[in-house]
């Protein structure tokens, strides 16, 4: 119980966060389209890339919100945290401009702030995945 619990919560964080994330990144998309176009590695990309993110956090969402696919979703969580964090690493580390494509308080914090912010989400959607197995799925039969 105490398991389902975590993972309950864990995907009503993810949920939050991807709401509103996506929301702010909605709202002022041609901000957030500008800014991701001054990125050396998504510049040639920045209009799709704009909109497939905010789709793909509002798909998330929708996806942990259904318990029958939560662990898609809960993957899915773990893949686009571990490329957000991959993403911040290589353009901190191997360019000269640091776009901030952030909105609302995430915008806020600073690139090391970040980096940990989006680590503990990865930490928790890998272990949300790791308790999911026992928690949720049947043992086979014999």
């Amino acid at each position: 119980m105490k398991n389902k619990n975590f993972i309950e919560i864990v995907c009503l964080a993810f949920i939050v966060l991807f709401i509103y994330a996506s929301t702010s990144k909605l709202l002022d998309f041609t901000k957030f389209r500008i800014e991701i176009g001054k990125s050396p590695i998504l510049t040639a990309f920045s209009r799709p890339v704009a909109i497939f993110i905010p789709t793909l956090e509002i798909l998330i969402s929708f996806l942990l919100a259904i318990s029958k696919l939560r662990l898609v979703g809960l993957y899915l969580s773990f893949c686009l945290m571990t490329s957000f964090s991959t993403y911040i690493f290589i353009i901190l580390n191997f360019s000269d401009y640091v776009p901030c494509s952030c909105g609302g308080v995430l915008q806020n914090m600073t690139w090391t702030q970040h980096i940990y912010f989006n680590l503990f989400f990865v930490l928790l959607s890998g272990t949300a995945i790791w308790l999911y197995s026992p928690t949720y799925r049947s043992k086979p039969t014999v």
